[in-house]
């Protein structure tokens, strides 16, 4: 990949891509605070948040390669990175302790699941 001659364009260029993953993200999925108050492991907001996640990938590999830029890639990749963390790690909270936990399984025997406490 060839490097722009002007860093000032290729910045503002790889800020406006990872804007741009920022709108994907927005539109397709609930906000974070919003999902760590739904149920743990939630399998639509699973799978919203891959299709967010590779739609914002074509995106910036689009950009990317038009503009020949590694700048671009490498702002918007880490937006990528970022922002699907941020959502998996949301999807994995239970509601009632507040922070990740091991999802339980359905047909483990009730005595055998986990217990959890507010303190």
């Amino acid at each position: 990949m060839a490097f722009t001659e002007k860093p000032e364009v290729s910045l503002g260029i790889g800020l406006a891509t990872a804007a741009l993953v920022w709108g994907i993200y927005n539109s397709a999925l609930p906000s974070i605070a919003e999902a760590r108050v739904t149920e743990q492991s939630d399998r639509d907001l699973a799978a919203a948040e891959r299709t967010a996640t590779w739609t914002s990938a074509a995106v910036v590999s689009g950009v990317a390669l038009i503009s020949k830029d590694m700048t671009v890639f490498i702002l918007g990749g880490a937006m990528v990175v970022g922002l699907a963390w941020m959502h998996k790690h949301a999807n994995l909270v239970h509601p009632e302790v507040g922070r990740a936990t091991m999802p339980m399984q359905p047909d483990t025997p009730q005595s055998q699941q986990p217990l959890y406490s507010q303190s």
